[in-house]
Formats: C-alpha cells, structure tokens, sequence
C-alpha cells in the first residue's frame, strides 16, 4: 500500500492565470517559495528556496502541459503533480496529488504533513491570486533556525 498526499481547491480566475501562477517564480515567490533559479517548464531542473527553512530544495523532472499540468521531484520517491481543470464559470480547480510513499511509519508522518502543506498551497494561492494577499509572508518566522 502507498501513501499519497493529496488536496484540492477552486480558484475564481480563469486557468491561464492559475497556470501562471504556478510556472512564473515572480508569482510563487508571493505565496509559496522565497526563491526560485527560473520558470517551471519542460525538461528543467530548478532550485527553490522557502522563507522558512535554510536549505536549498532540487526540484527535477519538471513536466509542463500548458494550461493543464505541472508535475515535478523533489523528493526522490514521490511525483508531484499538479492539474488544472477549467469550470464553466470561468474559475479553476487545482488538484495536487504527491504520489507515494511505501505505508510505514514515518510516511505516516510525511502524509499528513505534506497533505497539510499542499493545502496550505492552495490556500496560499487562492488568497494571492484572487485578492493580491501573501498569506505565507511572516507566517512561518518561528521555524527558522538563523
């Protein structure tokens, strides 16, 4: 049995600007990420930085589909994958699946804890591209070990 964090929301912009705001570091970097080494696309391996922690994070076999997917490593044995489906009322839902852990304890842990963070993602997102508001800024200032 695999473990697999996933988490799901419905964002009120059309999925160009959703897609963008995942792919364009300038974006990312208002909600998810402190840094970025370029834009997410195709073939490239990228390095991102959080706000919250020193280190750098590989993120590798990155797979764009233009206005429909993204899917990346950044943990050797998990995918994650990012999709993107157009509503009628011109808003989008966003689905991540992170795809999967063999089942034993500290995939327990890991679960739950990227299921949370994924749906901090998306929160995070949600409130930055519909309303212009960085969620993450500050919010995770006790967990730096400066």
């Amino acid at each position: 049995m695999k473990l697999i964090a996933k988490a799901t929301i419905q964002i009120q912009k059309p999925i160009s600007e959703v897609f963008e705001g995942i792919v364009n570091p300038e974006h990312m970097t208002k909600y998810f990420i402190s840094e970025s080494t370029g834009r997410m696309e195709t073939g490239k391996e990228l390095v991102w930085k959080f706000p919250e922690f020193p280190d750098e994070c590989p993120v590798k076999n990155v797979e764009v589909e233009s206005n429909h997917s993204v899917s990346f490593v950044w943990d050797e044995e998990t995918v994650v994958s990012i999709a993107l489906e157009a509503q009628l009322d011109g808003s989008t839902v966003v689905r991540v699946v992170e795809d999967g852990k063999a089942y034993n304890e500290n995939s327990l842990k890991w679960v739950i804890g990227n299921t949370e963070g994924w749906a901090n993602f998306l929160a995070c997102m949600k409130a930055y591209l519909e309303y212009g508001i960085e969620l993450r800024k500050g919010a995770f200032d006790f967990m730096r070990k400066d």
